[in-house]
C-alpha cells in the first residue's frame, strides 16, 4: 500500500483552511482595552473605520459615551489626539486628563452631573451633563476649524 500519496489532500486542505483562519484573523475587529481610573471604567478608540464601528456598536451599553469632532468647513471630521477630564458635581476629578486613543470615549459614570472637559490642540471645550438611570447619554465635543492637533 502507498501512503506516500495520502497525506497530500489532508495537508492541503490544513494548509487552505490555515489561509482562510488568516484571512478572517486580518479582518477581525479587537475590542480597545477597557481601563480603569478612581473605580471608573472607561474605554477610547475609533481610530479606524472597523474600530469607530465597534465603539458606536457598544455606545448604548454605557451610560456615557463622546465624540470628538472638528469642524472641517461644512462637515465635521473626527478628532483623536483628545485627553479628557471628567468630574462630578462636587468637582472631584473621576477621570483626569485621559487619552481618548481616536475620535470616541465610553465611561462608567453612575447616574448624576458631571462636568466634561476635552482638550485638543490646547483649546479645551467644556460642557455639563447630567446621566439618567438606564438612558445611555452621548455628548459631542466639535472644534472649530485651525485646531491643529498636538505635535509630538
Amino acid at each position: 500500500m502507498n501512503t506516500g500519496r495520502s497525506w497530500r489532500p489532508l495537508a492541503a486542505l490544513a494548509l487552505g483552511a490555515a489561509a482562510l483562519s488568516g484571512a478572517l484573523a486580518a479582518h477581525a475587529v479587537y475590542n480597545p482595552p477597557i481601563r480603569m481610573a478612581n473605580g471608573i471604567e472607561y474605554m477610547g478608540g475609533g481610530g479606524s473605520s472597523e474600530e469607530a464601528a465597534l465603539m458606536q456598536s457598544v455606545e448604548p451599553r454605557w451610560p456615557a459615551s463622546f465624540e470628538f469632532a472638528v469642524k472641517d468647513g461644512t462637515r465635521q471630521v473626527s478628532a483623536a489626539d483628545v485627553v479628557v477630564t471628567v468630574r462630578d458635581a462636587s468637582g472631584r476629578e473621576l477621570l483626569s486628563q485621559v487619552e481618548a486613543g481616536g475620535p470616541f470615549l465610553v465611561a462608567r459614570l453612575e447616574p448624576g452631573r458631571y462636568q466634561v472637559e476635552a482638550t485638543r490642540g490646547g483649546q479645551t471645550l467644556t460642557q455639563e451633563i447630567e446621566l439618567l438611570p438606564w438612558q445611555p447619554k452621548r455628548t459631542v465635543f466639535v472644534w472649530p476649524a485651525g485646531v491643529q492637533a498636538p505635535r509630538s
